[in-house]
Order: C-alpha cells, then sequence, then structure tokens
C-alpha cells in the first residue's frame, strides 16, 4: 500500500507539473500571438502615418494642387516625353497681382479663400486639358499645359480672364488681376531654365502693372541685369542725396496769379544725368525704397517751404503719396512732424493721392484719410477720371480737391466726350464743395475752355515746366527763369479748411 500510494502520488505530481507546464506554454504562445497582433497594428499605422505624411508632401495643404517638389518631378517627366517624341508643351507661371491689398483689408484668411477660389477657377477653365498644376510660392502658381505655342498662349488668355472676375470675400468683393509668364518647351530654354524663364516673363508684365500675359523673350534677362543695376545704384543716391526736388506752379485760373506749387520728384545721376520718376519710382516701390524717399520728399518739399516763407513767398506745396505710404501708421505722424519742425501751417500743405489708391475700399486706406483729416492737411485727389470712383465713395473722403486727369485735358480741344467728362468732374466737385485743378494745360484753347467750364486752377507747360527751387524763387521776384509770363501773387493764397470726414 505504502508503494503504491506513493507511486499514485508521483504521477498526480507529475500531472500537474505537465499541465502547469502546458498552461505556461499556452500563455507563452498566446504572448507571442498578442505582439505580433500588436506589431501588425502598429506597422498598419505607420503605414497609415506614411500614407498622409506622402499626401501632405504631394499636396498643398491651402489649394489641394501639387507641391513643389511633385510639380518639380512632373516637369522632369514631361521633358523626357518631350525629348522622346511626345507632345510639346508651354509652362506658365501665374502671379495674383496685389493680393497684399486683400490681406490688408480683410486678413490672411481672406487671402487664403482668394487662393483657393484661384486655384479652382483655373482647375476648371483648363479641367480636360491634361494640364498639371501647382502652387509653389505664397500667392504664385505654375501650370505645365500640353500643346504647341498657340495652346499655351490661349491658356494664358483664359487664365487671365478667368481671374480678373471678382473674388467672394464674405458678403463683399475683391477685384484682382494676375501676371502670367510662357515658356514654351523646348523653344524657351532647356529644362534647367523653364521655370525661371516663366518666372522672369511674368515679371516682365508685372512690373508693367500686371493684368496680362507674355513670352519669354531673351532681352528679358538683359533689360532685368540692367534693372538690377539701377536698383542698386539708386539705393546709393538715396545716401548720397543725389535726390532733388523740382517745382511745378499751380495758377488761379481766373487771374492766371500762381497759388501753389507741386513738388516733382527728380534724381541727378552722376553719369546719367536727370533720371525721370517714371524709370525709378516704380522700381522703389517694388524693392522697398519707397518709403525712405517718401520720407525724405515730404521733409525737403517742407524744408524749401519754410526757406520760401523767409523769402516772403507764401503758397501751399504739395507732394504726391504713394500707396505704400498711405499704408504706414505714421505716415500723418511724420508729417505732422515735419510742418512742426518748419513751422508750417497744415492747411498750405498737400497730399495728392492718386485717384487709384484713394478709392482702395480697405480699412487702412479709410483711417489713413480720416488721420489726415485731423491733421488739417489738404489733400487732392490726384488722376481724377482713370479710375472707378463712386459719389458715394467721394463723399466719406476728406479731400479739398480734384485733379482731372491730363488725358482729358489733352483731347479738350478735338473730342466731345473729353469735354463732357471734365464738365461733369467740374459739377460733381463743386457740388461737394471741391475745388477742381486741371493738370497738363499746354494750350491757350485747353486753357479757355477749362476756364470757361469752371475749373479752379491750372497746372502745365503753358504756364510753367517744373524747375528747381531756384528758379521758382526768381520767377517770384520777376525774373523769370525762361519765357514764363505768369505773376506771382503771395496774397492771393488763401486758408483752406479740409472738408469734414463723412459730412457731405
Amino acid at each position: 500500500m505504502g508503494a503504491a500510494a506513493a507511486g499514485s502520488g508521483l504521477v498526480w505530481a507529475l500531472a500537474g507539473f505537465g499541465t502547469i507546464a502546458l498552461l505556461a506554454a499556452v500563455a507563452a504562445v498566446w504572448l507571442v500571438l498578442r505582439e505580433r497582433d500588436r506589431a501588425a497594428r502598429l506597422e498598419q499605422s505607420l503605414r497609415q502615418a506614411e500614407t498622409q505624411l506622402d499626401a501632405l508632401v504631394l499636396r498643398d495643404g491651402l489649394t489641394g494642387l501639387l507641391s513643389r517638389s511633385e510639380f518639380e518631378l512632373a516637369l522632369d517627366e514631361m521633358v523626357q516625353r518631350t525629348d522622346r517624341g511626345g507632345v510639346r508643351f508651354s509652362l506658365l507661371y501665374v502671379d495674383l497681382d496685389n493680393l497684399s491689398t486683400v490681406n490688408d483689408a480683410f486678413g490672411h484668411e481672406a487671402g487664403d479663400a482668394v487662393l483657393r477660389q484661384a486655384a479652382l477657377r483655373m482647375a476648371n477653365y483648363l479641367h480636360g486639358r491634361s494640364v498639371i498644376a501647382s502652387r509653389i510660392a505664397a500667392d504664385e502658381f505654375a501650370l505645365i499645359v500640353p500643346g504647341d505655342r498657340d495652346a499655351g498662349q490661349r491658356a494664358a488668355e483664359g487664365v487671365v480672364g478667368v481671374l480678373a472676375k471678382p473674388f467672394r470675400i464674405n458678403d463683399r468683393e475683391a477685384r484682382l488681376t494676375c501676371s502670367v509668364g510662357l515658356a514654351a518647351y523646348p523653344l524657351h530654354g532647356s529644362r534647367p531654365r523653364l521655370l525661371g524663364n516663366a518666372l522672369l516673363a511674368m515679371r516682365t508684365v508685372k512690373n508693367a502693372g500686371g493684368g496680362g500675359f507674355a513670352e519669354y523673350d531673351p532681352r528679358m534677362g538683359v533689360a532685368q541685369r540692367e534693372e538690377a543695376e539701377l536698383l542698386h545704384e539708386l539705393r546709393a543716391a538715396v545716401e548720397r542725396d543725389q535726390l532733388e526736388l523740382y517745382y511745378q506752379p499751380k495758377v488761379d485760373a481766373k487771374s492766371l496769379q500762381i497759388t501753389a506749387a507741386e513738388a516733382l520728384l527728380r534724381w541727378r545721376h552722376p553719369k546719367r544725368g536727370i533720371i525721370s520718376p517714371a524709370l525709378f519710382i516704380p522700381l522703389a516701390e517694388r524693392f522697398g525704397l519707397i518709403g525712405a524717399i517718401g520720407d525724405w520728399v515730404i521733409a525737403e518739399a517742407c524744408r524749401q517751404a519754410a526757406e520760401w516763407r523767409e523769402a516772403g513767398l507764401r503758397m501751399r506745396v504739395a507732394v504726391n503719396i504713394s500707396g505704400y505710404q498711405l499704408r504706414q501708421d505714421d505716415l500723418v505722424a511724420r508729417i505732422e512732424a515735419a510742418l512742426v519742425l518748419n513751422r508750417i501751417p497744415p492747411s498750405r500743405f498737400t497730399c495728392e493721392i492718386t485717384e487709384s489708391v484713394a478709392m482702395e475700399d480697405t480699412r487702412v486706406t479709410q483711417q489713413a484719410f480720416d488721420r489726415l483729416r485731423r491733421a488739417g492737411v489738404h489733400v487732392s485727389i490726384d488722376d481724377f477720371g482713370t479710375g472707378h470712383s463712386s459719389l458715394a465713395a467721394l463723399r466719406r473722403l476728406p479731400a479739398a480737391e480734384l485733379k482731372i486727369d491730363r488725358a482729358f485735358v489733352c483731347d479738350l480741344e478735338t473730342s466731345g466726350d473729353a469735354r463732357s467728362i471734365a464738365r461733369a468732374i467740374v459739377q460733381m466737385a463743386h457740388s461737394l464743395d471741391l475745388r477742381v485743378v486741371a493738370e497738363g494745360v499746354e494750350s491757350e484753347a485747353q486753357r479757355d475752355q477749362l476756364v470757361a467750364l469752371g475749373c479752379d486752377e491750372l497746372q502745365g507747360f503753358l504756364f510753367a515746366k517744373p524747375m528747381p527751387a531756384e528758379a521758382l524763387a526768381l520767377w517770384a521776384h520777376n525774373e523769370p527763369p525762361d519765357r514764363a509770363s505768369v505773376p506771382f501773387r503771395p496774397s492771393l493764397f488763401q486758408e483752406t479748411q479740409p472738408a469734414e470726414f463723412g459730412a457731405l
């Protein structure tokens, strides 16, 4: 019994040990399977993450178009296909003109909405043409358009058209244009140069005012180098005091006596001589020099007005204010500082602002006009008649005068339409208690018609060309520097009260 019992216990012990081992083995297998499942799920998650990351890399997150890197790969493939005898193509480089005005007025979210709308419009317009599109910079797009040069030109013209339509921003509209550069492969360059050549063509359009397209031309590169050289010299001109102001008188339409002078910027280049502002001002605006130049003009005009005052010449001085300056928060503070320094009453200082800038329906512009009104300076709307003004917009601005654009004055003798427009401008301005200045007067017949229409002041070569300050002083003291015979009477000046903002 003892032996049997012992044997039986041993069997049960062995059986228990086997069960434990079996359970351990099962547990080990289960752990292995669980780890494999966890690893599989982890691997699947990683693959999903990689797919999402790839999608982010492949696509622009804002517009859904190809990213810059993927577009470059697509461009490589198109070049290879063309080299193997496949279809030719054109590369379009598209830039939205003045998107910054939307950002300034409505915020960057509105600007992003415009970019999305622009991408969608181009995609819809080019749908079915196998076009490859990408947003390759903040407000710049690139398009690969299969086909010959004519196909590329038609696509460029169509893109200009669809992007010229108003963009919806909440319950408002914003109008923009675009600049498009076209480079056809292989006509306009090899693969490494193609995108740069399309960009150069786009910049040529943008520098000319935008709202169109141009094909690449090798001469564009030469022009760009000349522009870069001129820009370098312009920076030096600001530092070396090579800038100076000329002054063109304004005369009273009835007495033909001088009442004011407009300061006009000139660049006295040491080798090229006098350079017109039409050449270097656009350059200064594009490359950030207009702020420093504008500050200098304001300070110098005030200094000269003080010098004339000490010589007994009492009149208003006018300066041109750019859109860039108008958007600067401290513009009015700098004007006031220059006036105080030179003891010039604000009412004797005129800010001339072009109609296109003045009528920008932006919060920044409206605030700038309000500050100018509060400062008491004289505000003039320049080049009037060439933009899209409305009577309601004019009523909200603190302008004291309008300047009829020279294009209408030039055609007064030959065009009934020009006379009708000039008459309408004078009547509208006077109904708003605004004075009217006609610029570009070059003949006695033009002068007589403008006087008959009721213009208050005249300006142009008939009376005097722009001249240095010293020449104007000689003129004032009855020592005319040329054939001019217009008398100067400081007593003609009358203080002008600025219009109340929104009061009309």
